[in-house]
């Protein structure tokens, strides 16, 4: 893909306090910027930004209904009733039941815990899981990541006899369940002031709340902060406020002393020994997590999580690993299926948004698929399958739009739907697809700016091959865990030439390695460029261009740093041009 580059130049007073800001943090007036745009702007604020501390964790109390949850918690325990910890059966559902059936473990034994499986029960509360429930004698539920919306099951449930204190952070309708206790900072009555936690970090409030209520010394809990990180990263929630310093205290954890579960799918990965970041989380440990709950069923991947014996853990991560194969193998088949749909409808061409459907898809996949074609064609898309007499299927977004607004706007159709601003999912008569696909491509043609259906890639800085020392590249890893709303620097870096030794690799020849030079200095810079060999003629042609890219440690070579190059461009009058391709 070639990008649109959006690069907006610092004026002279922005410059100015970006190097009055460096001088005070001793650090290149670029990453000073950097910390400006970010919002940060005083020698205070960028150290609070830059070392994080657990003390400056919100009180969880803040959140409505914690108090009522918290106390519904503690009868149960003072009952000896039997409790169970539901979750969602993705990456954030799964660490967030993990985390708190192993940290209730610890103090109170008459604990279970439940996965839906995808297929035979679907999203969220189902029947058959409160059916479990009853049978196995459970008075108290506490569901995560899911839920806000369950409100016919969970008034069953209360029928039955059963309470449900609900951990989730998906936007609520105007009515909601009648669970004894309802903890989501989405709530338009709610004032707790970070609005952005996952799953997983709701449940480490509520586990926050009740270990500060019994005296327990936060020290016990904050080695679960590994599964915050897991969840922050592969829920795509903004790395900003409380989330930074959970994913920040998490990864410290993860690289440290993660548990048990975590630390064998690292070594599953290939990643022991290894420093990890959020974009390891991303592509190699979350997918990992996320296979069961596609192919088969999430509870084997809770089950590795709780594991407390090393060999065991090693030997679930494995299995596990057998189910990423398969779905990465279903998931090609379904986007090269997706994508040649796309391709020979001429009215898809021309339309704003993505709706496909097929019988024969995996119900599992159709979320990765969405997010494939997303990526691909840049406009809010929606996968859907069958299953009986119904549709259901998964929603994704491009950068500023919201989907879910735009998927709720379809409700009269929809049996049920939930979600965020980027993802949602939804279920709907097969038969009403076409006019969900009208409704749908109606309200993204009304409500999506043109700018949100090009492929942008925003420059933070235009900076020089002189400009990446040693100290400019530890500083920059300071700014990190990067993700939602702390995403990476990119930089670019005008009129560079290949060095002479710049070459394709890759199995199908598809990457570029190469070796650069810019006019500014003498200084040899290593490169990747992934996908992106049709520009290895022009590069070989000793013709200056244009380069953004990301700084990455390189992994041969520690001390190395090595540019991941984003897109590549012609240059032209010294401003970034057109996007070169194979002549």
């Amino acid at each position: 893909m070639h990008f649109k580059w959006n690069y907006i130049a610092p004026t002279a007073q922005e410059q100015a306090a970006a190097c009055e800001l460096g001088e005070k943090l001793s650090m290149s007036p670029i990453l000073a910027q950097l910390l400006i745009q970010r919002g940060i702007t005083t020698e205070s604020a960028a150290k609070r930004f830059f070392r994080p501390q657990l003390s400056n964790l919100i009180n969880p109390f803040l959140m409505k209904d914690m108090d009522v949850a918290v106390d519904r918690l503690n009868d149960a325990m003072g009952r000896k009733e039997r409790v169970m910890v539901y979750g969602d059966y993705d990456v954030d559902g799964c660490t967030a039941v993990a985390l708190v059936y192993k940290f209730l473990r610890l103090f109170y034994s008459n604990v279970d815990y439940y996965i839906p499986n995808r297929y035979d029960e679907g999203y969220g509360v189902s029947r058959k899981g409160i059916e479990y429930a009853r049978e196995t004698g459970v008075k108290l539920i506490i569901i995560l990541d899911c839920g806000i919306k369950a409100i016919g099951e969970i008034a069953y449930a209360k029928e039955l006899g059963i309470d449900f204190i609900i951990c989730d952070h998906h936007v609520p309708d105007e009515a909601m369940p009648p669970a004894v206790a309802i903890l989501n900072p989405k709530r338009p009555d709610d004032r707790y002031p970070f609005k952005h936690l996952c799953g997983c970090g709701v449940g480490f409030k509520f586990m926050q709340g009740w270990a500060k209520n019994n005296g327990i010394p936060f020290s016990k809990l904050s080695p679960f902060l590994d599964f915050c990180a897991v969840s922050i990263a592969a829920d795509l929630v903004p790395v900003v406020e409380e989330n930074r310093i959970m994913a920040y205290y998490g990864l410290k954890q993860l690289n440290q002393n993660p548990s048990l579960g975590l630390k064998a799918i690292i070594e599953v990965c290939n990643l022991a020994n290894r420093e990890l970041s959020m974009s390891e989380i991303c592509f190699r440990i979350g997918p990992r997590i996320n296979a069961s709950g596609r192919m088969e069923n999430g509870r084997e991947s809770v089950e590795l999580l709780v594991e407390n014996d090393y060999a065991n853990a090693l030997e679930k991560a494995r299995h596990i690993d057998q189910y990423n194969e398969q779905r990465k193998d279903i998931d090609k088949q379904m986007t090269e299926e997706a994508n040649l749909i796309v391709s020979k409808l001429e009215t898809q061409k021309h339309q704003s948004s993505i709706v496909l459907y097929d019988e024969n898809w995996k119900k599992g996949v159709v979320g990765i698929v969405a997010s494939r074609l997303t990526e691909i064609y840049y406009r809010p898309t929606v996968v859907l399958t069958r299953d009986g007499d119904l549709a259901s299927g998964s929603a994704r977004s491009v950068a500023g739009f919201d989907v879910y607004a735009a998927i709720k706007s379809c409700r009269d159709l929809l049996l049920n739907f939930g979600g965020h601003t980027y993802a949602a999912g939804l279920t709907l008569r097969w038969d009403d697809i076409p006019k969900f696909k009208t409704l749908f491509q109606q309200y993204v043609e009304e409500h999506i700016a043109p700018e949100q259906t090009e492929a942008t890639l925003h420059i933070d800085a235009l900076i020089d091959f002189k400009d990446i020392s040693r100290k400019f590249f530890h500083d920059l890893k300071n700014f990190s865990p990067f993700g939602p709303e702390c995403t990476k620097p990119v930089f670019a870096t005008l009129g560079v030439y290949d060095y002479g030794t710049s070459k394709v690799v890759g199995r199908e020849q598809e990457h570029i390695k190469l070796e650069l030079v810019d006019s500014k200095s003498s200084t040899i810079v290593n490169g990747i460029a992934f996908g992106q060999s049709a520009a290895a003629r022009y590069i070989k042609s000793k013709r200056a261009f244009d380069i953004a890219y990301t700084l990455e440690a390189n992994v041969f070579k520690r001390n190395q740093v090595q540019l991941q190059i984003e897109d590549i461009r012609a240059e032209e009058a010294g401003t970034p041009t057109e996007p070169i391709t194979e002549e």
